[in-house]
């Protein structure tokens, strides 16, 4: 039935073929994974300041390493912004640009994960991407975002697959801000049957100038997305955002409000970060990867009660 319905919604071959090729990283285990402390970087983004961008982040991934974090993430096109018009001529490939090359640096320096957004240039095309380096500085996994609002379509191309990589701390799956939002949750719903324990989400959320939070609380629709899945599949999915005034592209007087969250196996919230323009911090959340109850079609015998053992 997922199958079914992922190529009704999305007609994301590529995935689907991930999907049914991995089933490896999808086991049933009662391995306990380590656990770790995320940190969630909800920082400014000053769009299309590329070094004030990367020396914020720098000084974000070492105060989050000094409060003791194992893994870093940053919010979605955190060198440009997104939408931002720079994206069109500043793109730099991965993992041969500098933004790329600086923020290994940095992994390597403090041995730490980091996952961050970047505006990725390949050939002649620009694309939304992440990423996930490991503490040696090395690309682990790259994802190009899929589910890209309309108003992105003339900076980025749409990416084509999807993947997970393999840590200590367990598996994690890569997503970008709306592909989350996909009828059916099917991206997370994807990753997760990919084998995810963790599925990280460098985002964007903005909002209209007059938009006050009070009147219509920020991060409902994001709830609705992630949790489902998180109950479903028992995975944490972790999401940071940027604040700040978005200055260029068609978004252009918007406010980045962070709203950052984190929601943990079974739908439980576990973090909701701060709202507005000048939100910029750094939260923590503990993570420990759950064992898998299930995997391929023995999820059906998990949510019907059974011991899919």
């Amino acid at each position: 039935m997922l199958f079914m319905k992922l190529i009704r919604s999305t007609g994301l071959f590529i995935a689907l073929l991930s999907a049914s090729t991995s089933l490896a990283y999808c086991q049933e285990t009662t391995e306990k994974k380590e656990a770790f402390k995320l940190a969630l970087c909800q920082m400014r983004v000053v769009g299309g300041d590329r070094p004030a961008n990367l020396a914020h982040a720098g000084e974000m991934i070492a105060s989050a390493v000094a409060h003791g974090a194992q893994f870093v993430l940053l919010p979605e096109a955190m060198d440009l912004g997104w939408t931002d018009p720079s994206a069109l001529n500043e793109a730099e490939p991965i993992p041969d640009g500098s933004t790329f090359s600086y923020l290994a640096d940095k992994a390597r320096k403090h041995r730490v994960y980091v996952c961050s957004g970047l505006i990725e240039k390949a050939g002649d095309k620009v694309f939304n991407s992440a990423v996930i380096i490991n503490p040696e500085g090395e690309l682990i996994l790259l994802h190009r975002k899929l589910n890209e609002l309309d108003i992105g379509h003339p900076y980025y191309a749409l990416g084509d697959r999807l993947n997970v990589c393999e840590t200590e701390y367990g598996t994690i799956g890569l997503m970008i801000c709306a592909d989350a939002s996909t009828g059916d949750h099917v991206i997370p719903t994807a990753l997760a049957y990919m084998g995810a324990d963790v599925i990280l989400s460098p985002s964007s959320w903005a909002v209209l100038p007059d938009h006050n939070n009070q009147d219509e609380p920020y991060g409902g629709m994001w709830k609705k997305a992630y949790k489902p899945v998180a109950k479903d599949f028992r995975v944490w999915i972790a999401s940071c955002s940027n604040v700040g005034w978005m200055t260029g592209g068609p978004w252009k007087g918007w406010k980045g409000i962070g709203c950052s969250m984190v929601i943990g196996p079974g739908g439980s919230d576990e973090l909701h970060a701060p709202y507005g323009v000048d939100a910029d911090t750094i939260l923590y959340v503990d993570i420990a990867p759950e064992p898998r109850p299930g995997q391929g079609t023995t999820w059906h015998d998990y949510w019907n009660g059974l011991d899919p053992r």
